[in-house]
């Protein structure tokens, strides 16, 4: 399977984030956000940062690119981790917002998450990774919660996932929770589930 892993200006998680899918048997590249031919990857994956500066807020100036605006026809999985997750809610592509951190401070230590029923110890590094709605979220749109809420986020949400179009967003960094050497590899669950769905839909076509 292909993945490709987009790159803004500001971008700083992208050499990880590749790294990460290489491990987990990818066929990984890197991607510049104004490519708009990307429709033979498998998994499109918007990496942290600060794309464009965080300039008005995150995630805002870079919804417009090229890549990002044709997502929307992208039949293959969505990943955006942290500023990636910020851009897909930005873009609409996801529900909600992300807003300041609660006490309105940067967040950076590990985390404990809750996810199909496991739990999993993942880093978080954001200022703005407050998530919120309006109302309830839609029944397709499955959580990842954290178990103790470290910024404010809505019913302990730390990350969401619309099954039906296969777009995940998600604000802990599960790249950075892949080797050994990073003291944590629970990132590598995250990424095992979106290969599994990647694997269901070959199996189907």
């Amino acid at each position: 399977m292909r993945a490709a892993v987009v790159v803004f200006p500001g971008t700083n998680c992208e050499k990880e984030t590749f790294d990460a899918c290489n491990f987990l048997g990818f066929e990984t590249h890197f991607v510049w956000h104004e490519e708009t031919h990307f429709h033979t990857f498998d998994l499109i994956i918007i990496p942290g940062g600060f794309s464009y500066g965080d300039h008005i807020s995150s995630g805002r100036v870079a919804k417009f690119s090229p890549l990002i605006e044709q997502l929307k026809k992208f039949d293959g999985f969505i990943l955006g981790i942290c500023n990636g997750f910020q851009i897909l809610c930005e873009a609409g592509l996801l529900p909600g917002a992300l807003i300041a951190n609660d006490k309105i401070k940067f967040i950076s230590k590990p985390a404990k998450l809750r996810f199909k029923r496991k739990h999993l110890t993942i880093p978080i590094a954001h200022y703005q990774g407050n998530y919120y709605y309006e109302g309830k979220l839609p029944s397709h749109i499955k959580t990842i919660k954290y178990t103790d809420n470290p910024n404010g986020s809505k019913d302990d949400i730390a990350g969401i996932w619309d099954t039906k179009k296969n777009i995940l967003g998600l604000m802990p960094h599960p790249e950075r929770a892949i080797f050994e050497e990073q003291n944590f590899t629970d990132g590598r669950v995250i990424f095992e589930e979106i290969i599994k769905v990647l694997e269901c839909r070959q199996s189907q076509n």
